[in-house]
């Protein structure tokens, strides 16, 4: 009789033991499942120009082949984001401020300065010699329906402000205008566009007007584990600039990938672009870099 018990019940503990193992993987594989489905939506919210994740990006690029001497400009943008729901509204205020470095010409420069236009960081002014400062600011509020369906889209005032600290990266202008973002996130897909124009209403009388265009179109194809392949090129054009000097226009991309150190989400990302349009002396390329911190509201 003993042993018929002890074979029962041993039989019924490994039946047990089976069915809480199974309990644990499919917890595990859940677990995952919802893991991944967060890194996924997070490194979308990254993406998103008007995501509702509190950001501060550090995007540096690094312009070459300027200029009669092919010298270097690098622009470190900050890019900080803060959204702010108003009732069925979201405001997202995105500020820009460009950290600035220029390498001299080691030759003459031609009569007028050589101007490259570097997307955010604006028009700036080459020279014999080297300068390192801040660039004019920018401040964007996006306002976007919360629920606008498959298409999401802002819009709102754009503001350069007259705050560079060195006189070949400043308009010496306050500008405004309008700037608006369409995109949609169809799958492992991201992609749309962001417009803005700017023109000058105040500042030094003796300063150029400013009459800009930037225009980006972003495209993003998310993998797994939370790497992306993404082409988001800065266009613009400066339309106060001479006949045919006018357009920047860049074709390229990179990859990136969203990383959890601890509790704190990063976004890195790395991209080369080709300016297949540009001014005589306008950069020949641009290499960016981008380190991006998030930080997802509770």
């Amino acid at each position: 009789m003993l042993p018929a018990i002890r074979e029962r019940s041993s039989d019924q503990l490994l039946v047990a033991l089976k069915a809480i193992s199974q309990l644990i993987l499919t917890a595990m594989l859940l677990i995952a499942f919802m893991l991944l489905s967060f890194a996924e939506d997070l490194a979308k919210q990254s993406q998103n120009p008007l995501g509702t994740v509190i950001s501060l990006p550090f995007e540096n690029n690094l312009y070459t082949g300027i200029g009669p001497s092919e010298s270097l400009v690098n622009a470190l943008n900050m890019k900080p984001a803060y959204p702010v729901r108003i009732g069925q509204w979201n405001l997202i205020n995105r500020f820009i401020l460009p950290v600035l470095y220029s390498e001299g010409q080691d030759v003459p420069v031609p009569a007028g300065g050589i101007n490259i236009d570097a997307g955010y960081a604006g028009v700036i002014e080459l020279s014999q010699g080297s300068a390192f400062g801040l660039g004019d600011l920018t401040y964007q509020a996006f306002f976007s329906p919360v629920d606008s369906g498959n298409w999401v889209w802002g819009i709102g005032p754009a503001l350069v402000l007259p705050t560079a600290t060195e006189d070949r990266y400043a308009s010496d202008k306050w500008s405004a205008g309008p700037v608006l973002v369409a995109l949609s996130m169809p799958g492992n897909w991201l992609y749309g566009i962001l417009a803005q124009n700017v023109w000058s209403f105040a500042g030094d009388s003796g300063a150029a007007d400013v009459n800009s265009l930037l225009f980006q179109y972003f495209l993003n194809y998310n993998l797994k584990d939370g790497w992306y392949l993404t082409s988001t090129p800065t266009i613009t054009a400066n339309w106060e600039a001479s006949s045919g000097n006018e357009w920047t226009v860049p074709l390229g991309g990179g990859f990136g990938r969203l990383v959890k150190h601890s509790k704190l989400p990063v976004d890195y990302k790395f991209a080369v672009y080709k300016n297949i349009e540009k001014p005589e002396f306008g950069a020949d390329w641009n290499i960016q870099f981008t380190i991006k911190l998030l930080f997802p509201k509770n």
